[in-house]
């Protein structure tokens, strides 16, 4: 009778305990399938995050260069503007060499006024021009030539044997413009350079001008030469947006509109850099027998790898 109350009351105990294990398992179960599906959802909203980041990362083309190529470098300036800067030399200009006159240009002119026992005034005149391409990798070409700009203007003020050097940021010629002008000491007398590097957009412009007086002349004045160098390079900023479709002589100015045309087949970032020649025309005639060499841009440009 014993064993036969026991039974019953072993199978309730049984059933009692299996009973309560169901709701845990389906809690558990249901705990389970909840962050199974979680865990799914975030992984499908990381991989469609990954992919909309690669699409967009590829669609990222850098920005195209605004100018596709340079104007003949020998042409950049008027004849007014020769016979005011170089009165005797107007027909002397040289263009230096150049691999791709669409990427890199330069002239040069020279000048010697002699007045016999009176002395003689020696003025000299080149223009470089240096233009970049926009690169996937190094950037947009307006973002290199800002670079090589920055620079090229500190290259100028560490000539060596100059004196008196002065630097000044010039308003209304390009993006930006800065006027570097010394005193270059020769055995011939003491020349007075004015160089003034500006940016107009992805195109870098150089222009060095310099004069002196010889064989007892006076020299010349630096704020005279100062102002025709910083006419010179108006002048050759116009030329840049011009030779680009930019209307006549639009863009010349930091503020300007000009939407110039562009070229698709504009050729691949210089791989070499701006003139070199500054004080070089220190040396009579020296200035136009180194323009080959100034000609491209110095080796301090940044290189296309």
């Amino acid at each position: 009778m014993h064993r036969s109350v026991q039974r019953p009351r072993q199978r309730l105990t049984r059933i009692l305990v299996g009973a309560a294990a169901v709701p845990v398992m389906l809690v558990a179960s249901g705990c389970s399938s909840d962050s199974g599906d979680g865990s799914g959802d975030d992984a499908k909203k990381d991989s469609a995050s990954s992919a909309s980041s690669s699409a967009t990362e590829a669609a990222a083309v850098v920005k195209e260069a605004t100018y596709a190529k340079l104007p003949e470098p020998c042409k950049v300036f008027s004849s007014k503007t020769l016979k005011d800067l170089v009165p005797e030399g107007t027909k002397s200009g040289k263009e230096g060499k150049s691999e791709d006159i669409d990427t890199r240009g330069n002239c040069s002119w020279d000048s010697l006024d002699n007045k016999g026992v009176n002395g003689s005034q020696f003025r000299w005149l080149n223009v470089s021009l240096l233009r970049f391409e926009s690169d996937q990798t190094r950037g947009t070409g307006e973002k290199l030539a800002s670079e090589y700009y920055t620079k090229h203007a500190e290259d100028a003020r560490a000539v060596e044997d100059a004196k008196n050097i002065k630097s000044q940021p010039v308003s209304g010629t390009g993006n930006e413009a800065t006027l570097v002008t010394y005193d270059l000491k020769k055995k011939e007398g003491t020349f007075k350079q004015q160089t003034l590097v500006t940016r107009v957009e992805n195109v870098v412009v150089t222009v060095d001008y310099n004069g002196a007086g010889l064989a007892g002349d006076d020299s010349p004045k630096a704020a005279d030469l100062a102002k025709s160098a910083e006419k010179a390079a108006k002048e050759a900023v116009r030329a840049v947006v011009t030779a680009n479709g930019g209307g006549d002589g639009a863009g010349a100015g930091a503020d300007s509109d000009a939407s110039p045309s562009k070229n698709a087949g504009a050729s691949a970032s210089p791989s070499g850099a701006a003139s070199k020649s500054s004080g070089k025309g220190s040396d009579l005639g020296a200035g136009s027998d180194d323009s080959d060499d100034s000609a491209g841009p110095s080796k301090s440009a940044t290189k296309k790898n």
